[in-house]
């Protein structure tokens, strides 16, 4: 897994300000380029773009996974161990409420997992996972 491709997603926020805040500085995001409508982040490696959209704000379904209401749509990185264990640290320092909190998700189970949820300050949902063995990310 370590030849992936960087993925690029274009996602809406309705305050830039915000948004540079929220992922440069709370999340630790490298910025890339920019407009007066848009910015691009570098999420671990990965071109993550907010685009403004005036008056926009998410409106997250639900789905029930493992005992949690998961929202839908949401999107994230799966992170080793030691980079999740320390990105959980910064949110809660930041005081970012989380949606689910971080914890272990099918315990005992294939498939067993860290996993956390919060929203960015447009209503985004994002969800960040650690697999102690990767090998289990697709585990049926």
């Amino acid at each position: 897994m370590s030849d992936l491709a960087p993925f690029h997603i274009a996602f809406p926020v309705d305050d830039l300000d915000a948004a540079r805040h929220f992922y440069g500085t709370v999340l630790g995001c490298p910025e890339g380029r920019s407009d007066g409508d848009w910015i691009d982040f570098d999420l671990y490696g990965h071109q993550i773009v907010a685009h403004r959209v005036k008056g926009h704000r998410v409106v997250a379904g639900h789905n029930p996974v493992d005992g949690h209401d998961v929202p839908v749509p949401h999107f994230g990185v799966v992170l080793p161990p030691d980079q999740w264990r320390a990105l959980a640290e910064r949110l809660k320092h930041h005081g970012v409420a989380f949606v689910i909190e971080p914890h272990t998700r099918f315990a005992g189970q294939p498939g067993e997992q860290s996993t956390m949820f919060f929203l960015d300050p447009a209503g985004n949902a994002l969800e960040f996972k650690a697999f102690a063995d990767l090998e289990q990310l697709f585990a049926r």
